[in-house]
């Protein structure tokens, strides 16, 4: 379907914004990858994380010095930091770190596989100010744990998601990466995070970075991905028990403010900046080396690299070429997300395109 006037007028709307928070690029969420090591082997990990990765965790008083060279230039209460890996529960110093972000009046929060949260931990990383935590569960017991390839993940990670229920002063969520295998549960899996009591949902789906580049049993057909988005659209539509969305993965068309509360918006670089477990300076952590921007180790400062670098994500003149040379929305689009390109600088998948077919 085309866009509609009320869509076309939000998006012009949404651009004149894009605009100017390109050129005033303020810093609102800062990733810190704090550790590539991993307790899972999942199919789809588009960093391939291992249990022993080749490069370490890096030092907590390393980040630190960073997010204290960064604090003169902002207010820490509108730059949210988020904690994630590989599985960044594998620390056992998330907590001190937490602690001294809270003291420096920072909010934080972290992604987890929800493996390693029991009662305890949880009651730690409250004590140490965290504000949010994000879940993993990619569908039904059998489809979790094919993907995450341990037979013990989807048990561990309810087992967080009940915790979690119990909290009142915490922003949580599920995120969910769909693929084939739990494609045709989409409701019924909604219905038992619903009985669960999980206040949020987010649905991805799974590019092909990383591990998962390699195995095409993890894509979703055309048809597939069309019905993720009438599910959410219909969801939304109702006076539903959880908040369903899709996540920022790309233009998504007529479709746009139907299946998620903002129109499409690639932040990476222009409201979102990470520090990865190698010191590496770059936008959000599904960008990959091939857009780094400093590091840390090689004198970079973070605060200068915001300020006079990132110029490719703020300007995407250079990706209109190839598929989206002449098309038509990339006034709304500029090229999609940047986590879905090559090392040389090519599109993988456009999801507008898949739409139309």
């Amino acid at each position: 379907m085309p866009l509609s006037l009320r869509q076309r007028v939000g998006l012009e709307l949404q651009r004149s914004l894009r605009k100017t928070d390109e050129q005033l690029h303020p810093l609102r969420t800062l990733f810190w990858e704090c550790t590539l090591r991993c307790n899972m082997s999942c199919r789809h990990c588009g960093s391939d994380c291992k249990v022993q990765p080749a490069v370490k965790d890096m030092p907590a008083e390393d980040f630190l010095r960073v997010v204290d060279s960064l604090t003169p230039h902002v207010d820490p209460h509108k730059v949210f930091i988020i904690f994630t890996g590989g599985e960044a529960l594998l620390r056992d110093d998330l907590e001190q770190v937490g602690l001294e972000l809270y003291r420096r009046e920072y909010p934080w929060g972290l992604v987890t596989n929800g493996f390693l949260l029991d009662e305890k931990r949880l009651e730690s990383l409250m004590r140490s100010g965290m504000h949010s935590i994000t879940v993993s569960l990619d569908g039904p017991e059998e489809q979790h744990n094919w993907i995450r390839r341990h037979p013990q993940s989807f048990e561990k990670a309810t087992q967080a998601i009940r915790l979690l229920t119990q909290q009142k002063d915490l922003l949580w969520d599920v995120v969910t990466c769909v693929n084939p295998r739990s494609y045709p549960h989409l409701k019924e899996f909604m219905e038992y995070l619903v009985s669960l009591g999980v206040p949020a949902w987010r649905l991805f789906s799974i590019f092909p970075m990383g591990r998962a580049a390699g195995d095409p049993d993890l894509q979703l057909s055309d048809e597939q991905y069309r019905g993720i988005l009438d599910f959410i659209k219909e969801e939304r539509e109702k006076e539903s028990r959880i908040r369903v969305s899709f996540s920022c993965e790309g233009f998504l068309g007529d479709y746009e403010q139907r299946v998620r509360d903002h129109f499409f918006f690639c932040r990476s670089g222009v409201e979102v900046a990470s520090i990865r477990c190698d010191g590496a300076i770059s936008g959000c952590t599904s960008v990959r080396s091939h857009m780094d921007q400093g590091n840390i180790y090689q004198g970079d400062d973070l605060w200068d690299v915001w300020q006079n670098r990132f110029q490719m994500m703020r300007d995407r003149r250079w990706a209109r070429k190839d598929q989206c040379a002449a098309c038509k929305v990339w006034r709304y689009c500029e090229g999609s997300g940047l986590h879905l390109y090559d090392d040389d600088g090519h599109l993988l998948t456009c999801h507008y395109r898949r739409l139309q077919k």
